[in-house]
């Protein structure tokens, strides 16, 4: 079972549970009769968890996960903010402050981010498990690529993620068809890192997280900003970026202690600073 909840002191804490158990923020999307279409209200309290999480040195790692068969069918516009009357400029206004912020939140987060992918993933959903660092799913996942089945451009960082993961051939693949792609084909096309049996998926999951919490977290976190940014650097930035960030982590202590443990002969304890 996944760490009991925070006690809920609002009605949307019941949509979106949380939980910290080791140095992990749990973050579990909980609307299982939407197959966990996320609402505007939803998406704002994911990015505060995450947000919350780069700052507290107590989380060390974060695990995005869901309830029931869905992991995240998409959008769920209920209940956003709305207008009168559309004008130009509005729904790019929607996308750039609603799933791109997101997507964002997730890959700026300052400590690896996990999806846990119980069920399907389409639109959004799927955009939000590619955006995390690591991707575990249960065997019946799935993912889908749905914007072209409603006549839609594909939104949430979909065109930026997917080329970056499995290159623009398969990337024009997934979206021009719409087709639902299973986990095992995913893992294939490198979408996700491993898939497991339905029981095994909250195991794994918090064996990896734990592990990484374990870890020199400020090191992990700097590896995280290197490896996005050399998607779309050229070698000297990259390398100067990888200098510059070397440099930064040999100033913390968990630096000094992985060499000092080395030079020991003993297993490095680090606290992540």
């Amino acid at each position: 079972m996944t760490p009991s909840p925070e006690a809920a002191t609002d009605p949307l804490d019941s949509l979106v549970l949380h939980a910290t158990d080791n140095g992990v923020s749990w973050i579990t999307l909980n609307r299982p009769e939407a197959m966990n279409a996320v609402t505007w209200d939803q998406r704002e309290r994911v990015i505060s968890l995450l947000a919350a999480a780069s700052a507290d040195p107590a989380v060390r790692a974060v695990v995005i996960t869901a309830t029931g068969k869905g992991f995240c069918a998409g959008a769920d516009l209920r209940g956003a903010p709305s207008t009168a009357e559309r004008v130009p400029g509005d729904v790019a206004r929607t996308i750039r402050l609603g799933a791109q912020r997101l997507i964002a939140a997730v890959l700026d987060c300052e400590k690896p981010v996990i999806a846990a992918v119980n069920g399907t993933a389409a639109g959004i959903g799927a955009h939000l498990a590619f955006a995390c660092d690591l991707v575990i799913a249960a065997e019946q996942a799935k993912f889908i690529e749905v914007f072209v089945r409603r006549g839609l451009v594909p939104d949430g960082g979909g065109a930026y993620l997917l080329p970056r993961l499995i290159g623009p051939q398969r990337a024009k693949e997934l979206m021009f068809f719409g087709d639902s792609v299973p986990a095992a084909d995913a893992e294939r096309l490198g979408l996700v890192n491993r898939v497991v049996a339905a029981g095994e998926l909250e195991k794994t999951a918090r064996a990896w997280a734990e592990r990484l919490a374990a870890g020199p977290t400020r090191a992990i976190a700097m590896t995280k900003q290197l490896v996005n940014a050399a998607l779309e650097s050229d070698r000297a930035t990259a390398f100067a970026a990888e200098a510059a960030a070397q440099e930064i982590n040999m100033t913390t202590a968990d630096a000094n202690e992985g060499v000092a443990s080395f030079v020991e002969r003993r297993s490095p304890s680090y606290e992540g600073r």
